[in-house]
């Protein structure tokens, strides 16, 4: 077994509503990042525009000191809903089996309304990315079942900490 290697994630919520202030989603997250051995290596606010978004996500995927993007809100179905296309702007590669899991696993929280989410994940530029639903609840979920362990390095069978070095790989 490994032992424990600290991610350094990035967290941006995306509103045209809360701030920082009021940001309950980007705290849960951020109070998990750090609960977990983690690092906040930045986090920021955004309105629900997609150029806004995919500006963040690719100047910080291009940082070598962000290994992780975390962004929550506008996953969902309304016409101000743009960030899981912003994030399939930037994605290099789509990992699909996210949004696979990520419905498992809301199935359990909120049953049938985990249709009306679009979670997503992705890698560009050696970084991972996710799209996670902007409620405080999605967002535990999806800390608490599946980015908790997939960050962890000594999480078997694999997790996604041990491929990282690999991922800009051609």
């Amino acid at each position: 077994m490994s032992d424990f290697k600290p991610v350094r994630i990035a967290v941006l919520s995306v509103s045209d509503t809360r701030t920082l202030e009021t940001d309950k989603s980007g705290n849960v997250l951020a109070e998990r990042i750090e609960g977990a051995g983690h690092v906040v290596a930045a986090r920021a606010m955004v309105r629900d525009d997609r150029a806004a978004i995919v500006d963040h996500l690719r100047r910080w995927s291009a940082d070598p000191q962000i290994d992780v993007i975390l962004s929550t809100g506008g996953t969902g179905l309304t016409g101000r809903d743009v960030t899981v296309e912003a994030h399939r702007e930037v994605y290099e590669k789509e990992i699909e089996a996210f949004a696979s899991v990520f419905a498992m696993v809301s199935m359990r929280t909120v049953g049938t309304s985990a249709i009306q989410s679009r979670a997503t994940g992705g890698v560009a530029n050696g970084t991972y990315i996710f799209a996670l639903p902007g409620s405080s609840g999605a967002c535990k979920d999806a800390w608490d079942e599946i980015l908790r362990h997939q960050l962890d390095s000594t999480n078997g069978p694999c997790n996604l900490v041990e491929i990282m070095p690999r991922l800009t790989e051609r």
